[in-house]
């Protein structure tokens, strides 16, 4: 052993291990990291050393200035975090989560998703499930016991009395719980349930849930329907009170009887060189009106299947849409002008009054009032031409065209009162007027805003949100609107009045846009609005519930073509009918309410059930004062 001690290798072995304990301060230095404020380990030497001296070992050659060390170090002593949930409140996280998404919007929106009655009901009940499981009620835990107070006087110790040591029992079984109140002794608690949910989650799903509405996704009937143009600015169907349904196809106007599957022609323009662009039945009777691409009107009596009236021309371009109201009829052409003609006039009648608020052509019309409320046989106003108030030598109700009469000036009728005769047009400019034919004023400003801050009309429009409107009817003449809404960026055909609340309009855009909205007419404020993904063609309301029905066209999602049923004023979906290959440009529905018919570009009618049976329909056929039911 002495002589390796003496041998070269021996002294240099000597002279590492030197170096080593006198470097041994710099290089086991402590480094603390910056990031976590933590020492680590110091790195162990190695105990090799090199054969050569002069050529640092492994340990001398890692310097706190490294960028290595730097990066080693903290990837060597960087930890990863892991929480205790011991003391998280997961009934306060639930409550916490965040429903909402995305705050900024898809580019790419489809059109929402139909809530199915049945996958709505059941999204419903699993969230009220989740929340029992994840978030049970806490359970009330016994207190602590206490301490009893030991005495002033001096406890002398005793024998302790036999009693068992190992005592078992129930662990509810305080001394101040009562015998009853014990819960294991409880057959059906949940601690001998099988049952891989709790108690209240059972009994939600025990519980027995309300029949939903359902709406067949197949129509019962469909019709060919050759010729039928494929026009947005047309209106081509209508559906007579009668249940006749008239269809324009080419230059021939078809009706089809419901109740007997009957076709009949009702006229032929291919002689005048003429196509059809608009069928009107009246609300109440047989006459309908055609308009056509050359500007003329015509009126039919569809029982004799002839001509009553003809106006020629009565606009300088096409008639793309026609309104009745009492004997009232009201046509928009591309002309940008609406008129107003009493159809109880001679044949070269002209209007008695003309509108002009759009300065494109106007596409859609509709008066408000199902039955032509405001005109004739005194429910309203009435633009008369006896000058009587109860509606002149017209019948007006019927929709039968009485004799002619000399005058023209609007009289107030007996029951004239409300928005009775407020007309809505709709423009290829993509406005909304609100006619008034009484020349009403328009509410002041004033009124207006405290009007829009409470209730709306009818006491169930709601609060209604700004909308920016225009109206130059202040001066009270009504050829200028008395509302004027600019929110659509498309052409709007699809109108529709709310037969359930007075004053409600609902309006539809084109392509463009894409929006349903609705409008309070009484204080020209925009109550709600609807991004359905697609074109808007058609809108109609429900008799006999409070839902709308719409008809949509070109989109930018898969979802096109589609008839959509919406439930107000929530504005879900109930249900999405396809099967049109085309745009669904018409649409109509049956006198009962029940039955829609749409037509589209594919050169197809199709006939859905859409709605449910209106109650009471038996006993309000034979009415109350029906006294030949009671007798015997």
């Amino acid at each position: 052993m002495s002589g390796l001690k003496n041998s070269p290798f021996g002294k240099r072995l000597r002279a590492a291990h030197q170096d080593t304990e006198d470097d041994a301060p710099r290089r086991t230095r402590q480094r603390v990291n910056p990031a976590f404020a933590l020492a680590p380990i110091a790195p162990t030497p190695s105990l090799t050393p090199s054969l050569d001296s002069s050529r640092p070992t492994t340990s001398d050659t890692s310097g706190p200035d490294s960028p290595i060390d730097s990066f080693r170090s903290h990837r060597e002593y960087g930890d990863r975090f892991v929480p205790n949930r011991d003391t998280g409140d997961m009934r306060t996280s639930y409550h916490l989560m965040d429903e909402s998404g995305p705050s900024t919007p898809s580019k790419h929106r489809a059109i929402p998703t139909e809530s199915d009655a049945l996958k709505e009901q059941a999204n419903a009940i699993f969230s009220s499930i989740l929340h029992s499981e994840v978030t049970p009620p806490s359970p009330r835990r016994p207190a602590s016991p206490t301490r009893p107070a030991a005495s002033s006087s001096s406890i002398a110790p005793s024998t302790p009395t036999r009693r068992r040591i190992f005592h078992y029992n129930s662990p509810s079984s305080n001394p101040g719980t009562p015998t009853h109140g014990r819960r294991l002794d409880t057959p059906t608690d949940e601690a001998y349930s099988m049952s891989p949910v709790r108690a209240e989650s059972r009994q939600l799903l025990e519980s027995p849930r309300r029949q939903l509405r359902s709406v067949c996704k197949t129509p019962y009937r469909v019709l060919d329907a050759p010729d039928l143009a494929d026009d947005f600015y047309l209106n081509l169907v209508d559906w007579s009170s009668t249940n006749v349904l008239g269809v324009g196809l080419g230059s021939c106007v078809y009706l089809w009887t419901a109740h007997n599957a009957a076709v009949s022609k009702l006229c032929d323009l291919s002689g005048v060189a003429d196509t059809i662009s608009s069928v009107a039945w009246v609300q109440k009777g047989t006459t309908l009106a055609v308009g056509t691409l050359s500007g003329h009107l015509h009126i039919y009596d569809a029982p004799t299947l002839s001509v009553v009236r003809t106006y020629a021309p009565a606009h300088t371009q096409r008639i793309g849409a026609l309104s009745w109201n009492g004997h009232v009829l009201s046509s928009g052409s591309r002309d940008r002008m609406v008129h107003h003609r009493d159809v109880r006039e001679g044949a070269g009648g002209k209007p008695f009054r003309k509108c002009a608020g759009h300065r494109q052509e106007v596409c859609g019309l509709r008066w408000s009032g199902e039955l032509g409320l405001g005109f004739g046989g005194g429910r309203g106003v009435g633009v008369v031409a006896g000058g009587s108030g109860d509606g002149g030598g017209g019948t007006g109700a019927d929709g039968v065209i009485g004799a002619p009469s000399t005058g023209g000036a609007p009289a107030q009728g007996p029951g004239g009162s409300g928005m009775g005769s407020a007309l809505a047009s709709g423009g290829n400019d993509n406005k909304v007027c609100i006619w008034d034919l009484r020349g009403s004023r328009r509410a002041s400003s004033s009124s207006s805003s405290a009007h829009t801050s409470g209730s709306g009309p009818g006491g169930s429009i709601g609060t209604s949100t700004h909308s920016s409107r225009s109206s130059t009817g202040s001066d009270g003449d009504g050829d200028v609107p008395l509302w004027k809404f600019h929110e659509h960026t498309a052409a709007v055909k699809a109108l529709a009045w709310d037969p359930h609340v007075s004053g409600v309009l609902a309006t539809g855009g084109g392509t463009q846009d894409k929006h349903i909205r609705f409008w309070n007419t009484f204080n020209g404020t925009m109550l709600n609005e609807l991004d359905t993904g697609s074109q808007v063609c058609n809108l109609i309301w429900s008799h006999t519930s409070h839902e709308l029905v719409s008809t949509h066209g070109f989109s930018s999602t898969t979802a096109q073509n589609q008839i959509c049923i919406w439930r107000y004023p929530s504005l879900s979906q109930v249900a999405s009918l396809t099967g049109h290959t085309h745009r669904v440009l018409y649409l109509a529905m049956s006198p009962d309410g029940e039955t829609i018919v749409t037509g589209a570009g594919d050169e197809t009618l199709r006939f859905w059930n859409a709605f449910p049976r209106r109650e009471g329909v038996g006993e309000k056929a034979g009415g109350v004062l029906d006294w030949g039911r009671l007798i015997r």
